[in-house]
């Protein structure tokens, strides 16, 4: 008898910890979406959104218009450009092509690309997923098309600096990587992506280069709701929905397709605010620890952050860019961890921007004075934590 009611004991005991568990995960989730849904009505976030913790997916949304018609909102089925976090595909796709043996990161581009000017055999491409090349950037006021850089390549006469002595993060560093992966692959980029990253990966509704004849592709808009064209000068840029944004980030987490050395070589920048091909982030031994990528092009911007150890991820996408997706990261790890944080507010500075771009200076110093009373209370709001 006394067993049985240690055995009752115990397990009432289990079942009340976990009824408390869910509840105290059910508010974590309706806080965020609170905050998400607050951020739209202020007009500070238009988008989606994805976020795990504990390997479990526990809020997704899609908030906010697909385009600047303002007639189509969005769904957890839209597909968004990510800006330079489709640049992880190149690297990875250089780490998939070394692990197999047909090239090296010590390798000069070179070998692969003869047509290039003399530099072309000092750059290695290690200088090119680093940044360290010396290349200068794409043109982007009169490049078109991929033909169109390559030719401007083939003109360069020297490079910006020594190949490994300095580090300018720029788009033909890019652009080369992913000539040399359809050099060595015989694929074309688009087709190379397609087959040996996202079809492993079960990445099934991502899709490359989209055009406007595309469906289910969210359209950039700015707040004038004049809408961005879907085209990009150079090709390669991979567009996501929320599920295989999340498919990705396990992908690099688990090392579905690269080992942790190979990972570990395109997680770790050259230095401190620079950029490696996966971003950044850290490991723990042969363990994935942490990994966080942003990206913007034009009105899109994008964020993933992944802390592997604790099995969360938070992804944030929109195509209206506000600049504040790190400030969006922020409170929903704070929510997460149960801590305090800041709710989102406009900014003072992009409220006013348009009128103080009118005035001269001592209309802005007459703007200012009847300006302060509302800063003081716009700081007090901003600084209000829940």
């Amino acid at each position: 008898m006394k067993q049985a009611f240690k055995t009752f004991f115990l397990l009432s005991t289990i079942l009340i910890s976990t009824i408390d568990n869910l509840k105290a995960q059910e508010n974590k989730v309706a806080e965020i979406d609170s905050l998400i849904k607050s951020a739209n009505r202020l007009g500070l976030f238009n988008g989606n959104v994805l976020v795990a913790d504990n390997n479990h997916i526990i809020y997704k949304t899609a908030i906010g218009f697909a385009d600047a018609s303002k007639k189509t909102g969005l769904t957890e089925s839209y597909r968004f450009h990510i800006g330079s976090i489709a640049k992880e595909f190149n690297a990875v796709g250089i780490m998939i092509l070394q692990e197999q043996g047909k090239l090296s990161l010590d390798d000069r581009i070179s070998k692969y690309l003869p047509g290039l000017p003399e530099w072309a055999g000092k750059i290695s491409i290690k200088n090119l997923m680093q940044y360290t090349s010396g290349l200068p950037d794409v043109k982007w006021a009169t490049v078109k098309n991929d033909a169109d850089n390559m030719a401007d390549l083939k003109k360069l006469d020297k490079l910006n600096f020594e190949p490994g002595t300095d580090y300018n993060y720029n788009n033909n560093n890019v652009f080369l990587q992913r000539r040399i992966i359809e050099k060595v692959s015989g694929l074309t980029f688009n087709q190379f992506v397609q087959q040996k990253i996202l079809k492993p990966c079960g990445m099934d509704t991502a899709i490359i280069d989209p055009t406007d004849a595309d469906v289910l592709i969210a359209k950039g808009y700015n707040d004038a709701y004049q809408q961005d064209s879907l085209t990009v000068p150079i090709s390669g840029w991979t567009c996501l929905t929320l599920a295989d944004f999340y498919k990705w980030a396990n992908c690099i987490s688990t090392f579905k397709l690269i080992t942790p050395a190979s990972t570990r070589q395109i997680l770790y920048p050259v230095g401190p605010n620079k950029q490696a091909g996966l971003g950044g982030g850290s490991m723990d031994g042969d363990k994935l620890a942490t990994h966080i990528h942003d990206g913007s092009s034009r009105n899109y911007q994008a964020l993933l952050t992944d802390n592997a150890l604790k099995g969360r991820v938070v992804i944030v996408m929109t195509n209206n860019k506000q600049g504040n997706v790190y400030d969006i990261n922020r409170a929903i790890q704070a929510i997460l961890d149960g801590k305090p944080y800041c709710q989102l507010r406009k900014s003072i500075l992009k409220y006013y921007q348009q009128a103080l771009d009118t005035l001269n200076g001592g209309q802005i110093i007459s703007f200012y004075n009847n300006l302060k009373p509302g800063m003081h209370m716009n700081t007090a709001l901003i600084m209000n934590r829940h």
